[in-house]
């Protein structure tokens, strides 16, 4: 790719090479550095200005379609004093962006966010310096409004950012000292500004690296067994026509001129393999996942736990399941690779582009410096789906032809290749005193790491293929903890994490990592609790929570969803709470739910919100995030469970893993919460983690019913009403 002249030297930043450690394990420095980037304090690594005056700023952070790259314009648009059009944004390209390491966690406003803050800030300030050597005045009698400085007292003496600086480098460190605005200055941060990614794609320009089309370009298709690491006993290629076909180890793919030749050639490929068939019975997974070796720690304690249980008046206990899920992107993945002599070129949607050019030169045995992923959007996964697997695919069929090749995944490849979201046991016990307090609170999770983004070429399908032998274990047991612990005030608790070394399917990050399942234990349990105290879920909840901010989400979310308005018979609300990671985003969510006990269909009708991610940086671009988390997370409460016999997935297509219909939606009502004073936080996940649990307490008010299993199927709905 040819750069600009503006644009910062590429640097040979090393690629990831471990997990952030898991939960309760002491973090290292160099730990964070691999999965959140090393980024750079240059400036001119995160901000150019061109001649014209426009503003190109720099970030690690990719568009996952969260709006970000609108809110990171904001930010910089703010800091600049420069009209929002005028602000360009390059994200996640290894020969261009400073290295941010990981976009997940609901963490690029915060962090690329501060980090473009800064940058932007001292930008401005090296303006005005350079204005006030220019124009001969002394800075302070300097200001800058829509990319000019000019001075106070005779605006007419002025010279544009274009003028002090386009195409030139700072040449200078970001110090940390440039003041900021303060947040009652901002007018651009804080309005709802129109997603900037969105007229490409509702105008059917090429916005996605599905359109990528490069000259000469082939098309290519991997054929792989039921199951992650079944190896090649025998491949019968005589009826294929019209592609080439390489192989290598148990790698097995085909080349093409047009896509329809390779999807054909990869369908006459008649291949006999040696699968695993030591998958458990699906029937006994939970069972099965609490046999398991597990690396236990604990997440949280406090006071005597034990003790305050055996002297509690009330004692209640229940168990919680959450099954494996897939991502189940709606357009498969796909990536297109060009090797251009020793330099390989990758275009994929991974949220690391980084650490995925170093898992591609461990691959394919080149440095990293020869390689370059840029980044471009796929499907949405709001984790790891398939989309560095398919990368390392494309990559290995552009090597082997010496022409830029695209891969495009099956819908079949896309539900057996990607990593799941891990399937999770939850174990809770409290104790009553006679008042209806909590007096102890003991709680295990049982959970394969959610976490276990590709450090290296093992870490990719086709990697372990290639060489055929078998990832190791998760390197950390990482994300089964998120949201173990709860926020409220118990004077006796112990939360504990059994992390399983060795998981029946292969998984990976997705949307909130343990946090869903988590929060659907606590809040559900919350909620027995109340009933067991013969105490409204609401007030028992306020009772037990100190936090002001947490007090505030739930009276509001209360307030607007009619919280203690009559019901017609059949019909249920019920409450949820969480803050994020316990220190992230506020949330609280009322679901109003219809059952109907003869067939035990289950019907959401509305869901109210409240949230509070402490500044809010575009009011519209939360609404959306906090849209798009009700919707997923509910199609994942009611619909949504991988399931597999001995041999492997028997979830391949929509008809075995439906998920919610459009007519299905409910309606969604939010409440936001903006707090000026508070750090912006993010938004892209923490309206998830409170759906099951808000859904599950809404059905048990409406019937008496408790569900302590997802999905909430008709089946399941109909066994809980038959044992209330």
């Amino acid at each position: 790719m040819t750069r600009d002249a503006h644009d910062p030297p590429q640097r040979a930043t090393g690629a990831a090479e471990s997990q952030a450690p898991a939960s309760g394990q002491a973090e290292t420095a160099s730990s964070q550095r691999s999965f959140w980037g090393d980024a750079s304090t240059h400036l001119d690594d995160w901000i150019a200005i061109e001649p014209d005056g426009t503003v190109v700023a720099y970030s690690g952070k990719v568009e996952t379609g969260t709006g970000v790259r609108t809110a990171l314009a904001q930010i910089v648009a703010e800091e600049l004093d420069v009209p929002l059009d005028r602000v360009r944004l390059v994200m996640g390209d290894t020969g261009r962006a400073p290295d941010e390491g990981y976009t997940a966690g609901s963490m690029t406003v915060r962090m690329s966010g501060g980090q473009l803050r800064k940058a932007a800030a001292e930008a401005r300030l090296a303006l005005l310096e350079r204005a006030s050597e220019m124009l001969g005045v002394p800075r302070e009698q300097l200001e800058a409004q829509n990319g000019v400085v000019s001075m106070r007292d005779a605006p007419e003496q002025s010279v544009s950012y274009g003028e002090l600086q386009g195409g030139q480098p700072f040449a200078r460190q970001i110090s940390g000292t440039a003041l900021v605005k303060p947040p009652q200055e901002y007018r651009v941060v804080g309005s709802s500004a129109r997603r900037v990614d969105l007229v490409g794609k509702f105008t059917g320009a090429p916005s996605f690296v599905h359109d990528l089309r490069l000259p000469g370009m082939l098309h290519g298709r991997v054929v792989r067994a039921r199951r992650p690491g079944a190896r090649v006993l025998a491949l019968d290629d005589s009826a294929v026509r019209d592609a080439q076909i390489i192989r290598l180890g148990n790698f097995i793919g085909v080349v093409a001129e047009r896509e329809e030749q390779a999807i054909k050639a990869a369908t006459q490929l008649q291949v006999t393999w040696e699968e695993r068939t030591d998958l458990p019975p699906m029937e006994n997974l939970y069972e099965w996942l609490r046999q398991q070796p597990t690396a236990d720690h604990v997440v949280a304690a406090s006071g005597d736990t034990e003790n305050a249980l055996r002297r509690a008046a009330k004692l209640v206990h229940a168990v919680y399941e959450q099954p494996f899920q897939a991502h189940a992107s709606i357009g498969p993945s796909c990536a297109v690779a060009d090797m251009q002599g020793d330099t390989l070129t990758v275009w994929a949607s991974s949220g690391g582009v980084y650490p995925l050019r170093g898992a591609l030169a461990d691959l394919l045995d080149i440095p990293v410096e020869r390689i370059h992923v840029i980044h471009m959007e796929g499907a949405g996964a709001y984790g790891q789906n398939g989309s560095e697997d398919v990368a390392a695919d494309a990559a290995l069929l552009a090597r082997a032809v010496g022409r830029p090749v695209r891969v495009q995944w099956s819908r079949r490849d896309e539900f057996i290749g990607e990593p799941k979201a891990a399937a999770m046991v939850m174990e809770a016990t409290a104790g009553l005193d006679d008042d209806g307090r909590i007096i102890a609170w003991r709680y295990d999770v049982w959970s394969p790491t959610h976490a276990n983004r590709p450090r290296n070429a093992l870490g990719l399908l086709a990697g372990s293929e290639v060489r055929e032998q078998m990832p190791p274990p998760a390197a950390f047991i990482f994300g089964g903890a998120r949201n173990a612990p709860t926020n409220y005030t118990l004077p006796n608790q112990r939360v504990m994490m059994h992390g399983i070394m060795n998981p029946p399917l292969r998984t990976s990050s997705m949307r909130t990592l343990g946090g869903a399942g988590n929060t659907f234990a606590n809040e559900s349990f919350m909620d027995e609790l109340a009933y067991a105290a013969e105490m409204d879920p609401l007030a028992f909840r306020l009772r037990h929570l100190n936090d002001a901010r947490g007090r505030d989400v739930l009276e509001a979310a209360a307030q607007t969803a009619g919280w203690g308005e009559t019901l017609p018979a059949g019909e249920g609300r019920g409450i949820a709470f969480a803050c994020y990671e316990n220190d992230e985003a506020y949330v609280a969510m009322v679901a109003h739910v219809a059952v109907d006990e003869a067939t035990g269909a289950l019907r959401v009708k509305r869901m109210v919100v409240a949230h509070d991610c402490g500044l809010i940086v575009n009011p519209d671009g939360v609404r959306n995030q906090v849209e798009g988390n009700v919707i997923q997370a509910l199609s994942r409460a009611l619909k949504e469970e991988v399931r597999f016999d001995a041999g492997g997935q028997t979830t391949v297509d929509w008809e075995s893993y439906p998920i919610l219909t459009f007519s299905e939606v409910p309606e969604i009502e939010i409440v936001l919460i903006n707090r000026p004073d508070e750090p912006s936080v993010g938004a892209g996940e923490p309206a998830t983690v409170t759906v099951a649990a808000a859904v599950a307490n809404a059905v048990y008010t409406a019937t008496r019913a408790r569900l302590r299993r997802v999905p909430f199927t008709p089946e399941r709905v109909q066994a809980a009403l038959a044992v209330r």
